[in-house]
């Protein structure tokens, strides 16, 4: 019974004990997500306004074409 309690109150310290898994999540996080680069955002920006006037136009075309 102690062996049944103590595992699941060792394995939540442990779990929480940030220092020991700081450096691997810091360094996982940096594969998973690189820093953006200036240029790939401005990039990004600007696909998002071509996109949004290209989906203003085709409403615009259709509330055109019910009137």
């Amino acid at each position: 019974m102690t062996i049944y309690l103590t595992f699941p109150v060792a394995m939540f310290w442990i779990a929480n004990q940030a220092e020991w898994f700081e450096d691997y999540v810091v360094q996982r996080k940096r594969e998973l997500w690189p820093p953006e680069k200036e240029d790939q955002r401005q990039e990004l920006e600007e696909f998002k306004e071509r996109i949004r006037k290209q989906r203003e136009e085709k409403l615009l075309r259709a509330a055109q074409q019910r009137s």
